[in-house]
């Protein structure tokens, strides 16, 4: 997903397996290694005393001393977070951000918010990280409106953890005719405001209308799930998502009936925890964190419960998107 300021692309580029499958339902189960406490969340934290934690040294000394990294997330974007059935707060990125406080000595509180006010929240220090599928782009580290070409802000920095592509899906068995993107011309597409698919949507639009076909119609919503209840209602033809997102809406929506994925998926790029520009400290913290679970088989054991090892990255880059 992408936030406040949205990133401006340079055409679709198809891509064939970028992400793997979505595991099955009864993978939600499984739980983690290791002696873990509760965050604020009432969550498995992950978390070690700092004085035991290997990297604890790392971080700036008020985060250490307060022993919580405030974390600005939309949670309703499953599986990469969503609440379960007792309010849970569950998913890929819980999951990571619980090994990544194992070795920071620290827990990670996520608080729910919509998702383009993710970066403000940032800019406001309302939130330490942002942690939500979100898209590493050129222009949000710049804090450039991909509308306008304008800088709105100053920016973040990104510490990149995972790679997912784009895809499109129908209600299931009516896919009106949508292979690729360029079928979207004289339909009306569902997105989750400000994310990386809105600004694909969008760009598609103008293509639509330079190539004088029919118009692309563009309905944006504050989450996934209402724009899937759009869809479902009849009143989009398509929804696109992030591929993990995708696949697993088809794969849980009415046991499987309700969507289907069609075409392939588009380019996107790294999901990238966003750290505000003058937290430098932190940001070096959180990569030294990610590789390190990334060295010690810890992260290969969460992508693989999810089912998504194809989005697996090797090694934790700072602002790696473009």
């Amino acid at each position: 997903m992408t936030a406040s300021t949205t990133s401006r692309t340079t055409g679709l580029r198809s891509r064939t397996a970028a992400v793997g499958a979505i595991a099955v339902v009864g993978a939600l189960l499984l739980t983690g290694c290791g002696d873990q406490t509760k965050d604020g969340n009432g969550n498995d934290s992950g978390s070690t005393k700092a004085g035991s934690a290997p990297l604890a040294d790392k971080l700036p000394a008020s985060i250490r001393d307060k022993g919580v990294i405030r974390v600005g997330s939309d949670i309703a974007y499953a599986p990469v977070e969503y609440k379960d059935n007792a309010g849970k707060v569950v998913g890929i990125d819980p999951d990571i951000a619980a090994a990544l406080g194992k070795q920071l000595g620290v827990e990670f509180k996520f608080e729910n918010a919509t998702f383009d006010t993710l970066i403000g929240g940032l800019a406001s220090k309302r939130y330490d990280i942002a942690m939500s599928a979100m898209t590493d782009t050129k222009d949000r580290q710049e804090g450039i409106d991909a509308d306008t070409g304008k800088k709105v802000g100053a920016g973040v920095d990104f510490v990149d953890y995972f790679t997912a592509g784009v895809s499109l899906y129908t209600n299931k068995g009516d896919d009106k005719g949508i292979k690729t993107w360029d079928d979207l011309c004289g339909k009306t597409i569902a997105v989750q405001r400000n994310t990386f698919s809105h600004d694909l949507a969008k760009e598609q639009a103008a293509k639509c209308k330079k190539d004088g076909g029919k118009t692309l119609k563009i309905e944006d919503f504050a989450t996934n799930p209402e724009a899937e209840t759009r869809m479902r209602s009849k009143g989009a033809d398509v929804v696109s998502a992030d591929y993990p997102v995708a696949a697993y809406s088809v794969k849980t929506s009415g046991g499987g009936k309700y969507f289907q994925i069609v075409g392939d998926q588009v380019e996107a790029g790294p999901y990238g925890i966003a750290v505000a520009k003058d937290s430098t400290e932190l940001r070096d913290a959180l990569q030294a964190a990610v590789q390190a679970i990334i060295d010690n088989g810890e992260y290969k054991k969460i992508i693989s419960k999810w089912g998504v090892e194809d989005g697996a990255v090797t090694e934790a880059k700072v602002n790696g998107g473009s």
